[in-house]
């Protein structure tokens, strides 16, 4: 693709740094908050509270000013407030250098309406996207979901990998979703019979078109992150660098040959297997099947056979590199989300995390259930007490 539309440009030796900072969060009808406006004015903010008492719903909130369907993936009838409007509406404001911004998401269940779609709007204009806010932010998160990530399947991998890409680059989830498509679309050609072969041939032009563009800011965007892991890396960190690679057929042809003629290797693939693909009911190769190969640096060995709080640690330190990494290409520090973070560290850990997130200059929101997991950021952050419903400071020790 031409140089000015790569989704991985780097911002360039010259961009200023941008650190954007939320100072209000108005919340109507989401989740568990029938209505909240929280005023802030530090960088690390961490919220403390019982479980389900609602600081998972805060940061989720935060993480819809991201392309995508936020921390939880949820649907967005799930999102409003049970016994409430039916819609929620998610404000914030953000603060620039000397300029602010009001960014809003969220919908209306109207009346008769039976699919209502989410809206969003930057200084109460309405916008096409929520990709219209990476002009303004952008977000990175780390959920107790995640723990499993590097025993789980390859899907969590690959849905991972889209999201530090999408980070990067806010247009790369609009092309995962077409490449679903256009596999969709090939697969039911196949199940009639394939007998138009105009359509099959045009489909499957299509999807390698697209395949091949996921499959190259995939690779794209882990060799800049092992490039940046390679440059700061330090052998005996609480949080151990990673080793990364791509698994599959689509990713080694991007990643050797020119784009048009990955396309042609990969339409000859799917032409060629048309009859075992029709077999299986699936396309069964692609890079909706590719995999993110990830191992503990210093240790030499897969991530998967690390212990469980090596797995932790590892996973920390890759979210804090791909920060680093989202700061450096866009020239945007981004908002930092960790649900949960610092209840299974140790206090060494615990002082390396809070230094490495302070080094990275964007804001932070912390959650967790134990307010002593906070007591060394006493004085360097904005302590919050959540309770059903309700955010306010939290009383001094």
């Amino acid at each position: 693709m031409p140089a000015e539309e790569s989704p991985l440009n780097e911002a360039g030796p010259g961009a200023a740094r941008r650190r954007p900072l939320l100072r209000r969060i108005i919340l109507k009808d989401f989740r568990s908050y029938a209505a909240l406006d929280l005023q802030l004015s530090g960088r690390l903010i961490a919220l403390t509270g019982e479980n389900g008492a609602g600081k998972t719903n805060l940061i989720e909130a935060l993480s819809l000013f991201s392309p995508g369907r936020g921390l939880r993936r949820a649907e967005l009838a799930e999102c409003a407030r049970q016994g409430g409007s039916g819609g929620f509406a998610v404000s914030i404001l953000v603060e620039d250098g000397e300029a602010f911004r009001q960014l809003g998401t969220g919908f209306d269940r109207e009346e008769g309406e039976q699919a209502p779609g989410r809206k969003h709007r930057i200084d109460r204009v309405p916008v096409a996207s929520a990709r219209a806010f990476a002009d303004y932010l952008r977000l990175v998160w780390l959920t107790p979901a995640m723990d499993g990530l590097f025993t789980g399947p390859a899907g969590e991998r690959r849905r991972f990998l889209d999201r530090l890409v999408l980070a990067i680059d806010p247009n790369h989830g609009a092309r995962v979703a077409q490449l679903e498509r256009a596999l969709r679309g090939r697969n039911r050609l196949l199940e009639e019979g394939g007998r138009d072969a105009h359509w099959l041939d045009a489909i499957e032009r299509e999807t390698a078109e697209l395949a091949v563009a996921v499959a190259a800011a995939r690779g794209e965007c882990v060799a800049r992150l092992k490039a940046m892991i390679a440059a700061e890396r330090e052998d005996h960190s609480p949080f151990p660098w990673a080793d990364l690679a791509l698994d599959g057929e689509v990713e080694r042809l991007a990643s050797e040959l020119p784009a048009l003629a990955a396309e042609e290797k990969y339409r000859e693939i799917l032409r060629d297997n048309r009859g075992r693909d029709a077999a299986a009911g699936r396309t069964l190769i692609g890079p909706h099947v590719g995999d993110l190969a990830v191992w503990h640096g210093p240790k030499g060995a897969k991530a998967e056979q690390a212990s469980t709080g090596e797995q932790k640690a590892l996973l920390v330190g890759l979210v804090l590199a791909h920060a680093r990494l989202v700061g450096a290409m866009s020239g945007i520090a981004p908002i930092i989300l960790l649900d949960e973070i610092a209840a299974h560290f140790d206090p060494r850990r615990r002082q390396a995390l809070y230094a490495g997130l302070e080094r990275i200059g964007g804001q932070v929101f912390m959650t967790g259930a134990d307010p002593a997991a906070f007591a060394d950021l006493e004085g360097r952050a904005e302590i919050f007490e959540v309770t059903p419903g309700r955010i306010a400071p939290a009383a001094p020790e």
